[in-house]
């Protein structure tokens, strides 16, 4: 984060809202991991093997810890860590999730 003053915000992680500091010039950044990090907890909710809302935020956390490793080693489509096309998929990723709750408003 940069080393601008921080002010609270709330996100929503798991139907449930949290306070948090950030840089203002952070915020749509950290809105973004936090929905990123929501449809991650949906997923391992669907597959239904599950149930522990413990366990689902550690696999999730894993899951996500995972892919930056990868994408760190440049395990991913390029040799090195490509923070703009990371950007991009966290943004079609939110646009998706975005779809699927208005069709189910």
């Amino acid at each position: 984060m940069s080393n601008e003053k921080e002010e609270a915000m709330n996100i929503t992680v798991m139907g449930r809202e949290f306070s948090v500091n950030c840089p203002h010039d952070e915020r749509e950044e950290l809105l973004q991991a936090a929905a990123y990090l929501d449809r991650k907890i949906q997923e391992i909710k669907e597959e239904g093997k599950v149930v522990s809302s413990e366990r689902i935020l550690i696999i999730a956390a894993l899951s996500l810890s995972h892919e930056t490793q990868i994408m760190r080693k440049g395990k991913g489509k390029g040799n090195s860590f490509d923070i703009s096309e990371f950007k991009r998929r966290i943004v079609r990723m939110r646009n998706k999730l975005d779809e699927v709750l208005v069709k189910k408003e």
